[in-house]
């Protein structure tokens, strides 16, 4: 799952902090490989064309077409910069929100008064999960597929409900 918890050690007076971000399902090797193959697979038409005037009249748009999809593949690495880092300390709950352009959105709330919703319709998608208190609503792990978010609710509820240590 594209989040992790950073859990405490039992004896320790630690916070317990949750890091959330985009699934990558293309790793920068795979990248690289994807565009090296689809050059490869660009270029054989144009082998027989070699030494021709037809050649030079179809290489822009095939160069144009592979520009257009690393400039697409490397826009979808740009936005997967986001990145959500909630702190549940004993007496604050802290929510970090990092943007692709590198932007910092905050919130924090008292522990106790911290709710975590869960909008099964309503949202921009499906399940939709907010964290409220301190007189805001706030989304966590808007990125994150149907069945994670499900299932981060669920942790969310307890590690809210369970004691504060200290």
């Amino acid at each position: 799952m594209p989040y992790e918890w950073t859990t405490p050690h039992p004896e320790a007076d630690t916070d317990m902090t949750l890091s959330l971000w985009p699934h990558r399902s293309l790793p920068r090797r795979g990248f690289a490989a994807f565009v090296l193959a689809t050059f490869t697979l660009i270029t054989l038409p144009l082998y027989p064309l070699l030494g021709t005037a037809v050649l030079w009249g179809l290489l822009p748009f095939l160069l144009l077409a592979l520009a257009g999809m690393w400039w697409a593949l490397e826009h979808s690495y740009r936005s997967a910069r986001l990145s959500e880092v909630l702190t549940i300390a004993p007496e604050e709950v802290h929510l970090l929100r990092t943007n692709p352009r590198g932007d910092v959105q905050e919130w924090a709330c008292n522990r106790y008064w911290a709710q975590v919703n869960m909008h099964d319709t309503g949202g921009p998608v499906a399940h939709y999960l907010t964290l409220k208190g301190a007189g805001r609503e706030v989304e966590i792990g808007a990125f994150l597929s149907e069945e994670e978010r499900v299932a981060l609710y669920g942790e969310l509820l307890r590690a809210l409900r369970a004691p504060a240590a200290g």
